[in-house]
């Protein structure tokens, strides 16, 4: 049997590896997909051939994340439960789309997936599979395993030396890409307890923050940021950019309960600094050219927009559906906007579009 599954290093991933080999006898090919997680790739490769992966594929997306996925989002304004702005939810059907193609190309009996039974990527990685490879078999070790929890995994990995490194005292899952950061177990399963301030990586505290503001001004063309600070620049690095100029004015920490599509609430915090910035930026330009109307109705779709991207629905003809009306919204979605980053918040400074339907002479209060 040959499994083809999506390999990050983690906990999760790297005990799945030796666990398929052991319990399905199978060949195990690993394929990580570069979606701007900004780790050593190279030693996670390693890592997956020493704990028994026959094959690895290391796979460059960072520009189609960031193309296909992340700015179609950003124009429909997309965020879940006005907080959660979607990262991981956008790179799993990516990231599943890349499977396929490699165990297409290796004729794969089945592709695999590490995510948790109680998480909504088992979702989303499975409708992927579901939707462009129907006959092929999913494989989803949490449901099948002994295992019940990460303290088992650890046990598990330890007494087969496989190399993890996440440990009894610092149990988070984290999961990276281009657009954020994210943090979920340990302390963080209590709402009621503040995150570790050593835990963030991307953005410092608000409190440490320069205590003189940073302004910064994006210039968009049709609803897509092609400018920073008047440079333009590919999308993948304006928001690498934009990470850090905003992080390191703490700006775009998340911290959220949110009500997951398997029917639970869990506690998350993000780190999504480029995301916040980007997202106020767009919504003030849309202010200026879109009518009432569209405007309105546009708000609405965006609420929808983000549900679908978060329930794993992104290959659905109701997704590309208002994908399509999202971009004649922004046929008109030109212009700049300037803000101001000053310790955690983010504050509009100004905004202009050739195509603009304010005008000062109707909206004075002077003579006119």
């Amino acid at each position: 049997m040959k499994i083809v599954i999506a390999y990050s290093g983690g906990l999760d991933t790297s005990v799945m590896i030796t666990w398929l080999i052991e319990h399905y006898r199978a060949e195990v090919i690993a394929v990580i997909v570069d979606v701007g997680q900004n780790e050593n790739l190279a030693a996670i490769k390693k890592k997956a051939v020493k704990t028994g992966a026959s094959k690895v594929y290391v796979i460059a997306a960072k520009k189609e994340f960031a193309e296909n996925y992340v700015i179609p989002a950003l124009k429909a304004n997309a965020v879940y439960e006005h907080k959660y702005l979607l990262a991981t939810s956008l790179s799993r059907p990516l990231i599943a789309q890349k499977i396929v193609e490699v165990a297409r190309r290796e004729n794969a009996d089945a592709v695999a997936h590490g995510a948790t039974g109680k998480g909504n990527d088992q979702v989303r990685f499975e409708l992927t599979f579901k939707a462009l490879a129907p006959d092929i078999k999913i494989i989803a070790p949490w449901r099948e395993w002994e295992m019940k929890s990460r303290e088992d995994e650890i046990a598990y990995a330890r007494k087969r030396k496989i190399p993890i490194e996440v440990t009894p005292a610092k149990p988070y899952s984290s999961d990276a890409n281009l657009w954020h950061i994210s943090y979920e177990g340990g302390i963080l399963e209590d709402p009621a307890r503040e995150p570790d301030e050593k835990m963030f990586r991307m953005t410092v505290s608000p409190e440490l923050a320069p205590p003189e503001a940073r302004y910064v001004e994006i210039e968009f063309e049709k609803g897509a940021p092609v400018s920073l600070d008047g440079k333009r620049m590919p999308a993948v690095e304006l928001i690498n950019r934009l990470n850090k100029i905003a992080g390191a004015n703490g700006v775009g920490r998340v911290d959220i309960v949110e009500n997951r599509l398997v029917g639970i609430k869990s506690r998350g915090v993000y780190e999504c600094p480029a995301a916040t910035v980007l997202l106020a930026a767009h919504r003030e330009l849309e202010s200026l050219v879109l009518d009432r109307d569209t405007s309105h109705y546009k708000e609405l779709l965006s609420q929808k927009y983000a549900e679908l991207v978060y329930n794993g629905l992104w290959f659905t003809p109701l997704k590309e559906s208002i994908d399509a009306f999202i971009t004649e919204t922004q046929k008109s979605a030109t212009g700049s906007v300037r803000l101001k980053l000053y310790k955690g918040s983010v504050i509009i400074a100004g905004r202009k579009s050739p195509r603009s339907l304010y005008w000062e002479e109707l909206a004075t209060f002077g003579e006119e």
